[in-house]
């Protein structure tokens, strides 16, 4: 008899991103985490608007859906009002990066503690596949058929290195969901992110890259493929900032 992996009890239903998403990936992960470090009864989730904002129908938890861009500030309220909650903010990177630079990055800035998941798909996904802050250079979208100009539009935003660099957050890491080892390791990135919040060291974000076949116009494999041979060139994988725990 063949043993199957436990399905997190947080995880209650099929969820409804286009196949090949890697969205229900992450969102496994996180359910996987929290039901490992004790605190599933313990979270509350401030959800961006986007593909991010289905992880509400797939997973039974405390979440509240934010005006687009503002789940930074959102998890910055919830955490100050109940600091012995779990605050994970999940969202997309046009959420978080575009119409949320200020409140991502504010909220970066003070330190607030609470983590960030983002998810990078390098366009806007549930909108129809436009340029967002992440596009690759050269890279056609909906809204950038000739391939993105770098300078017209400027460069892709990196905001894990951008918080390590110039804010005192706790911890700040970029994963990817392409393949088997990397999904190991995004899982260790994410359990890392919140038992920094859990030790009250302050902000910790991790930005996981994630397929999407839908607006790439690539079969899943292939989309995998292309987060490893190209994505990830412009997207380095890793941790760029550890504080100790107290």
């Amino acid at each position: 008899m063949s043993k199957s992996k436990k399905v997190p009890y947080l995880v209650d239903r099929p969820m409804s991103f286009c196949p090949g998403c890697g969205h229900g990936i992450a969102i496994r992960l996180v359910a996987e985490c929290l039901e490992e470090l004790g605190q599933a009864d313990n979270i509350v989730f401030p959800i961006g608007v986007g593909c991010s904002s289905l992880l509400g129908g797939g997973i039974e938890a405390d979440r509240l859906h934010c005006s687009h861009g503002r789940a930074g500030a959102v998890a910055t309220a919830i955490k100050r009002c109940n600091p012995n909650n779990v605050v994970i903010s999940y969202q997309g990177d046009g959420d978080a990066y575009s119409i949320g630079i200020g409140e991502t990055t504010s909220a970066a800035y003070r330190n607030e503690r609470f983590t960030t998941i983002i998810i990078n798909n390098t366009n806007y996904g549930m909108t129809g596949g436009q340029m967002s802050n992440t596009t690759l250079p050269n890279q056609k979208t909906n809204t950038s058929v000739y391939g993105r100009d770098c300078s017209v539009t400027g460069n892709p935003i990196r905001f894990p290195e951008l918080a390590a660099d110039q804010f005192n957050v706790g911890y700040a890491a970029r994963g990817s969901v392409h393949d088997v080892p990397n999904i190991r390791k995004t899982k260790s990135y994410i359990k890392k992110a919140i038992e920094m919040q859990l030790s009250g060291e302050g902000y910790s974000v991790v930005e996981v890259l994630s397929p999407c076949p839908t607006n790439w116009k690539m079969e899943p494999l292939e989309a995998m493929k292309h987060i490893a041979e190209h994505v990830t060139t412009y997207f380095p994988l890793g941790e760029f900032v550890e504080k100790e725990e107290k």
